[in-house]
């Protein structure tokens, strides 16, 4: 299934290709001010129609993972890292895909705080 996602102007959109039955709903100091919801793909799922120029980033902590966001409306709808074995990998916020139902989706805590 492929899942169409964007910013809240739009100006960052993109498609993912995939299945979540469960999001990471993360505890550090980042996630829980932003309220990220996130969902975590392999980086060729992710096809971000936005040129890298019109978005911004921010890196903090360990600065391994760039959250990008929009420079206009602020909105942050994905990061872009390696996963613990150095793949290539995408953390998709599932609040800025089309046609989620937040309520019926399964948030499964983590303690990024301990981190």
């Amino acid at each position: 299934m492929t899942h169409h996602g964007s910013c809240h102007c739009g100006r960052i959109a993109f498609d993912v290709e995939g299945e979540f039955d469960a999001v990471m709903e993360c505890n550090c100091s980042h996630c829980s001010r932003k309220g990220y919801l996130l969902w975590f793909v392999p980086r060729e799922q992710l096809h971000v129609s936005t040129p890298e120029a019109d978005m911004a980033s921010y890196r903090f902590n360990r600065h391994v993972i760039d959250h990008h966001f929009c420079p206009q409306c602020g909105c942050a709808p994905f990061g872009l890292g390696s996963g613990p074995d150095g793949r290539p990998m995408a953390a998709i916020n599932v609040r800025c895909l089309e046609g989620v139902a937040l309520d019926e989706v399964k948030r499964v805590p983590f303690d990024g705080r301990k981190l």
